[in-house]
Formats: structure tokens, sequence, C-alpha cells
């Protein structure tokens, strides 16, 4: 390693923008929200309750802790179909791979808010032309997927107690 070299690790945001160049995801988008990052990762972190209101293809996500930062989840589709997906979860990063799709969000804190990314795409190589020219579409559905994040945060915010 050439020690004149950075060795600061990106940030989950930055990371998630190089994962999502690497696998030509169809959907990337990021924005900062005027939330807390605590209040936007509760929602972020909530896989079980809050990712079924966040993706409007899922109905139910199920999670099974395994050691440290690892789940294991089953994802269930509106007509039945379900996928095994592995999951990393920690503050400001989460990773969800199944055998053909990958999703991730990340979170890092921005002036008075926060830096909200998501991810959405195919792990099949011969995917990356469809990915690629569904990428417009794929922008405008992950910006709704951020301000869905963000309007379930601000409501959970206005529920707690003073």
């Amino acid at each position: 390693m050439n020690p004149n070299w950075p060795t600061a690790e990106l940030d989950p945001v930055r990371r998630l923008r190089v994962m999502a160049a690497g696998l030509h995801a169809v959907m990337y988008a990021e924005a900062h929200v005027d939330l807390p990052m605590a209040d936007m990762w509760a929602v972020a972190s909530d896989l079980e309750g809050e990712l079924p209101h966040l993706v409007p293809t899922l109905r139910a996500f199920h999670c099974q802790p395994l050691s440290g930062d690892r789940q294991s989840a089953w994802a269930y589709g509106p007509l039945g179909h379900r996928a095994r997906f592995d999951v990393r979860l920690r503050t400001g990063w989460c990773l969800m791979q199944s055998r053909h799709v990958v999703g991730g969000m990340a979170a890092v804190p921005e002036g008075s808010g926060t830096r909200f990314a998501v991810l959405g795409g195919l792990r099949r190589p011969w995917s990356v032309p469809v990915q690629r020219a569904l990428r417009p579409l794929g922008h405008s559905r992950g910006l709704l997927m951020v301000e869905r994040a963000a309007r379930r945060a601000a409501i959970r915010r206005s529920l707690k107690p003073a």
C-alpha cells in the first residue's frame, strides 16, 4: 500500500454511490433531508415495519438476526412471490442481497439534517443494458423512496412524546 494514499474510509452514502455505479444499478438516488439522522435511520433500520411502506412492490419483509450486523430475511411480494435476502444492517448502512436483487440504504449527517441514499438493482450481468435504459425512471423512483422515508420519519417524530 502506498503510504501517500489517503486511508480514510468512504462514508456510507459514498460507499452506496460507488456500489450503484459498479452494479450499473437501475435505481440510485440521494438527497438532503431536513431531519436528524437518528429520525431517518429509525425508519430505514426498521426493515420489518417500514420497508413495505417504502418499496411499493413489497408486501412484507421478515428478518431473523444472525450475528453482529448480519440478518437473514424473507421478502414477500403482493402476488405471492418471495425471496431470501442476506442483510447487513448497522447505523447509517443497510445492504440487502438476494440471488437476483440488491437493495440498500445509507445515511450520514449533513448540516442540520441528513444525506439519505437508496439503491436498487439486479445482480445479473445480462441486466446491465436494461438497468442502464431504465435508470431515469429508477432515479425518480429512488427520489420517491427518499421522500417516503422522510415522510415516515416526520410522522414518527411528531408522535414522540415531548
